[in-house]
């Protein structure tokens, strides 16, 4: 997934996003614990689509903060 992808969307499917890439990351840990897992390079993707979704989630509350301080010190 492309963080251009990810910027267009809203909060909410962010998080929904990001729940789901949590399961798929568990299921692939355990298929890879048992041996059935073919494609390793899976894991290595949803990690990083996981630190990606988080990165942009934490850009935007950053992003809300200062604003938040801007308007603080003009008043």
């Amino acid at each position: 997934m492309k963080p251009s992808e990810i910027r267009a969307m809203t909060d909410e499917e962010i998080a929904r996003r990001l729940d789901e890439a949590y399961q798929e990351l568990f299921n692939l840990r355990f298929q890879h614990a048992i041996g059935q897992l073919r494609n390793t390079a899976r894991l290595r993707q949803v990690r990083r689509d996981i630190a990606r979704l988080r990165t942009i989630l934490r850009e935007r509350e950053l992003a809300a903060w200062y604003e938040s301080m801007e308007k603080e010190t003009e008043e």
